[in-house]
């Protein structure tokens, strides 16, 4: 079975790897997300490859190491963690009622070979029209400062999303389906991923 690094401290991430099969290592990158700049598409595809080089470069022995960001595009604005409770209380003013993209970069690199292989995804995501009141209860959780888009469709903020088009998965930071044709790409068999049962 290949080694596995996820390149993210993400807890959503992890979890999605885990309940398909899969048991990465965790080693988190420490990378600087806020000078990347530009297009939301490119921004998370950047701080991907960004991650998963950093890690690559620490990972003793050969190992697939996957970098992953994610980023909201509402109105052709890059919106990640936000900073406060002030403004995840007015991004979600602004998200209610409408629809915007979550775009996931991933990066894999193949330690054995520097082999790299880096793709974006992109989910469209429907807000529900939610009340002040949803809102001040929602940003009281917390929940919606530790994640990009100040949201989540398999936590707190999941009543909140009305629909998705795409894959629901990189809404959670992870497209599967995605990672799948990735590490084909490098000669791995998803199926040699799963952890033994």
């Amino acid at each position: 079975m290949p080694r596995l690094v996820l390149a993210s401290q993400s807890p959503a991430r992890l979890k999605t790897l885990r309940a398909a099969g899969l048991d990465p290592e965790v080693l988190v990158s420490g990378v600087d997300e806020s000078d990347v700049a530009g297009e939301p598409a490119y921004v998370a595809l950047e701080l991907a490859v960004r991650k998963a080089r950093a890690v690559a470069g620490r990972v003793e022995g050969t190992a697939l190491v996957v970098g992953c960001d994610s980023v909201l595009e509402l109105d052709g604005e890059v919106h990640g963690k936000p900073a406060n409770a002030d403004e995840a209380r007015q991004r979600w003013r602004r998200m209610r009622g409408r629809t915007g993209t979550l775009h996931t970069g991933h990066c894999v690199i193949d330690t054995a070979d520097s082999r790299e292989v880096a793709r974006g995804a992109g989910t469209l995501v429907r807000f529900a029209d939610v009340t002040d009141a949803e809102i001040e209860a929602y940003v009281a959780t917390g929940e919606p400062l530790v994640v990009a888009g100040a949201f989540t469709v398999d936590g707190l903020g999941g009543a909140f999303v009305d629909g998705l088009v795409g894959d629901p998965h990189n809404v959670v930071g992870i497209s599967l389906p995605l990672l799948r044709r990735m590490v084909g790409e490098l000669g791995v068999a998803w199926p040699a991923l799963w952890a033994p049962r």
